[in-house]
């Protein structure tokens, strides 16, 4: 996710069992200092949302690390906790390959030290999430005294080395700094709820070229609002872009950032068939936007046998639920 629409697709594999619950997972030892140290409060309440993911905010490498709680593998219905890193679309330079070598982690209590895996990821313009590494079944996590306390789990990212293939041929030093400490609490319950519905009756009319952005509507309090970019951005491939912001006005970087759960929509006003795309947990503070760079083709946009543009008119749907909040530790 991030800044682009992932496509699902159905592969078929052949069913395999799987060995020892944690047979992908290593002792990292005193040698792992993650680069973010990321705590899920409430694990058991992430699992009841349903979201099929959760980001952290990002760290200082211009990374994010997302956990999937209820990951499964080809061919396998095993649900896993799968980790994978994911780079900010807007530090990377197309053209560019950046090769990272990291750690992805679990904290064990029981050792006191990090268990997981290294793995090594080619990072582009296009292309910024890593694979997800499964690192423990779900079951066994939660019955896991070593790994899950008090409802609540530590996972850990170390970026071990970092180079830069470029047009340039130019050289990226990446400094060691403090590990960064995050806090995830999820509600129990008691989530907050809006929707939002954008009639642009002058749709055809808009600088194409550039965003434009919704009036700002409030849900829980705070200010937010739909950006759309008729013809794209700079991310986007013959597509709308369609994204959601906390109003920068919002002054939630002096307090817990905002959890949120988004579904984006643009309507079918002929034949009822919207598009939708949700989101997993997402963190938003304020001037922080989410979505989808390639959330609509151009081509079925325009489509007159389709709904989305009827005349000059197009509406944009935005369903937003928050679900926790987000602070450094």
């Amino acid at each position: 996710m991030g800044n682009c629409k992932s496509s699902s697709r159905a592969r078929l594999g052949k069913a395999h069992v799987v060995p020892d619950s944690e047979w992908r997972m290593q002792d990292f030892g005193k040698t792992h200092v993650p680069d973010l140290e990321w705590r899920i409060n409430d694990f058991s309440s992430l699992l009841e949302t349903g979201a099929k993911s959760a980001k952290s905010d990002a760290f200082h490498c211009s990374g994010y690390l997302q956990v999937s709680p209820m990951h499964k593998e080809t061919g396998s219905e095993t649900p896993y906790v799968a980790l994978c890193l994911k780079t900010s679309q807007p530090s990377m330079v197309p053209g560019h390959t950046v090769h990272v070598v990291f750690e992805l982690s679990i904290y064990n209590h029981t050792k006191g030290m990090y268990c997981g895996c290294k793995d090594t990821y080619n990072f582009h313009f296009k292309n910024t999430y890593s694979k997800e590494q499964c690192l423990i079944p779900l079951q066994e996590l939660l019955k896991s005294s070593a790994f899950l306390v008090d409802d609540s789990c530590v996972f850990g990212v170390e970026i071990l080395k970092i180079d830069v293939s470029s047009p340039e041929k130019k050289a990226v030093v990446v400094q060691k700094k403090d590990t960064t400490v995050q806090n995830l609490f999820v509600q129990k319950k008691g989530f907050v709820k809006g929707t939002y519905t954008w009639n642009m009756n002058n749709f055809l009319e808009l600088d194409s070229d550039h965003f434009v952005r919704s009036p700002t509507f409030e849900v829980g309090g705070h200010k937010w609002y739909v950006c759309i970019y008729p013809r794209g951005d700079k991310y986007s491939t013959d597509c709308l872009s369609l994204y959601l912001y906390l109003d920068a006005s919002d002054e939630l970087r002096l307090e817990s950032k905002k959890v949120v759960v988004m579904t984006l929509s643009i309507l079918d006003q002929k034949n009822g068939k919207h598009l939708t795309a949700t989101s997993g947990l997402l963190v938003f503070t304020g001037g922080r936007g989410w979505g989808w760079a390639d959330f609509l083709g151009l081509k079925n946009l325009k489509d007159p046998a389709g709904g989305y543009v009827v005349g000059s008119s197009c509406v944009v749907k935005a369903d937003l639920t928050i679900v926790g909040s987000s602070n450094d530790g």
